[in-house]
């Protein structure tokens, strides 16, 4: 009995995939706006709906992507119903909770593929967090293809997660700074100032891969520093650092719900306090430049705040507001944050290194950092800040 049904599912993903294919083309030929709201873009999607069913018949000997659909209504629904008898009966049972987010710059989730990976999945409804940007559904179990769909989606500029569906709202924010909250690598900024850009980007690329000691890498890096004025470092953070998209939302929405939130950086407070008073954390760490006569020394202060440290942070924070390393999200990019994006109860990599993805569960590779509201279960509607 389970050969048909893993045909079946195939046969679904197939069509969640010719859905998204389609449908983007579609869209771009007719120059349909994806934040579209008017009858207008409604009839038209609409009809291009019917066009990517009537495609996906004819590349599947005529199973239909609509018809199936409400045929498994009933079936989802006594699957619904059986779930949550058991969640009534057993407190303890946790449901898995899919969660389909993309670009807000180029929304591109369309409801009919959101539907069709539900049904091959045997999915809850769907609950739109925000039109044609985020999606979630629950499911009955983890899916054993889970990641070959990954794969389909990242392809497709599609980000899929599953997070359990009790204790997603987190109650403190732990996150990384360079190439996390911001844009840049802030030593990388300096050095090329200094005249060494190249020399360190190297440097820091292989450190934040996991290929260098971080702490011996700072040390060579910062080494590479020596003699250039301390003012540089207001020139660097007034020109060249810039904020990345969604932070202000993502602090704003979780500070308005009750949540601390603390920037943990292997760069400098000389940076660090500066990005939290204007993104708007609640506390910083980072390590410190040390200078004397207004010139670097080519030293940072000892020790350095590296993986280990940024662990402690996160379960001094934790235990200092009474909670438990369980109630933190945490976000970072760097092999110096695996630690705290292993501890923390929802960890996530956000435009991480290839070797840092290939170790975190939770992926985000084309949203921005509104995707953790997403992953929390926030709607677009209950941001704040934005």
């Amino acid at each position: 009995m389970r050969a048909p049904a893993l045909c079946a599912e195939k046969l679904w993903i197939g069509h969640a995939l010719l859905v998204l294919r389609i449908t983007a083309r579609r869209a771009a030929l007719n120059g349909i706006s994806s934040g579209g709201r008017s009858a207008h873009h409604l009839a038209v999607r609409q009809a291009a709906t019917r066009r990517v069913d009537r495609a996906a018949r004819a590349a599947f000997g005529g199973f239909s992507l609509l018809k199936p659909a409400k045929q498994a209504r009933t079936a989802r629904l006594r699957s619904r119903s059986a779930h949550e008898t058991r969640r009534v009966t057993n407190q303890d049972h946790i449901m898995p909770v899919a969660v389909l987010l993309t670009n807000p710059a180029r929304p591109t989730l369309e409801p009919a593929a959101v539907e069709a990976l539900r049904n091959a999945w045997g999915g809850g409804d769907a609950v739109w967090l925000a039109p044609d940007l985020a999606a979630e559904f629950t499911l009955p179990t983890t899916p054993g293809n889970l990641w070959d769909v990954w794969q389909e989606m990242q392809a497709l500029g599609i980000d899929l997660c599953v997070v359990p569906d009790n204790g997603r709202r987190k109650k403190m924010l732990i996150a990384d700074m360079d190439s996390t909250m911001i844009g840049q690598e802030c030593i990388d900024e300096l050095a090329d100032v200094a005249g060494v850009g190249d020399r360190v980007k190297d440097i820091t690329a292989r450190a934040m891969n996991g290929e260098l000691d971080f702490e011996g890498a700072l040390r060579e890096r910062v080494a590479l520093l020596a003699g250039l004025p301390e003012s540089v470092i207001a020139d660097v953070l007034r020109d060249r650092i810039t904020e990345a998209p969604g932070g202000r939302t993502l602090l704003a929405t979780m500070k308005a719900h009750g949540a601390q939130t603390l920037l943990v950086s292997g760069g400098f407070t000389a940076f660090s306090s500066a990005v939290a008073a204007r993104i708007g954390f609640d506390d910083h760490q980072a390590n410190v430049l040390l200078a004397e006569n207004g010139v670097l020394t080519g030293h940072v202060a000892e020790p350095i705040l590296g993986r280990a440290a940024k662990i402690d942070a996160l379960e001094a924070a934790a235990a200092g507001l009474g909670i438990s390393a369980e109630d933190v999200v945490a976000v970072g990019d760097g092999a110096n944050d695996l630690g705290m994006l292993g501890r923390a109860g929802m960890g996530v990599a956000l435009h991480a290194k290839p070797s840092v993805a290939a170790e975190c569960d939770l992926r985000i590779n084309h949203a921005d950092l509104t995707a953790l509201l997403y992953l929390q279960g926030y709607s677009a509607a209950a941001f704040t800040g934005h």
